[in-house]
């Protein structure tokens, strides 16, 4: 005859293994969260294209549509490449944050292969500013006003590089190109 003091000693510790295993079940089972992300902190609706180099080679999309004062991911999961180049247009008072690294793109959604021979190919060429990520998982840019302190962060949201709009900006000076 098992004594019951004891068999619920057993009860209990079964039930706290369970609980750990569970717990540590679901602590392993959620995905990290590593994005690229962009923010969009002026006044005004922001169209958004990215371009990057994968293993496959360079890629550019577009559009992203962000309304005034939100963010959007652009890229899901961590993030395959040190540098991103960006390129938005301000929808409501014209503008745009632009650079020196040409990519494809075109005025409707669109994914493109490949940075060369853009007009021939029937796209438009247009210059992206390069963002290093410093080879985090994930990476966040907020765009804002010629006025504001705009940013780039890593995890953690340190400002890492400015990024001001295309008419207080010089044109920026860059390590690798696409």
């Amino acid at each position: 005859m098992h004594c019951p003091t004891r068999m619920a000693e057993h009860v209990r510790t079964a039930m706290i293994l369970l609980v750990l295993a569970g717990t540590g079940v679901l602590a392993t089972a959620r995905p990290a969260a590593a994005d690229f992300r962009m923010c969009n902190q002026t006044p005004s609706r922001v169209g958004v294209a990215i371009g990057y180099k994968d293993k496959d080679g360079w890629t550019t999309e577009g559009w992203w549509n962000l309304p005034t004062r939100t963010c959007e991911t652009l890229l899901r999961g961590t993030l395959v490449a040190r540098y991103y180049y960006i390129y938005a247009v301000d929808y409501d008072r014209g503008g745009e944050w632009s650079g020196q690294a040409y990519m494809c793109t075109r005025d409707k959604e669109f994914t493109v292969r490949g940075t060369e021979d853009c007009l021939a190919r029937g796209y438009d060429r247009t210059g992206f500013f390069e963002v290093d990520t410093g080879e985090q998982q994930s990476w966040t840019v907020t765009l804002t006003d010629a006025g504001s302190t705009p940013r780039s962060a890593g995890p953690g949201g340190a400002p890492i590089l400015p990024i001001p709009p295309a008419s207080s900006r010089p044109a920026p000076s860059r390590g690798s190109s696409p």
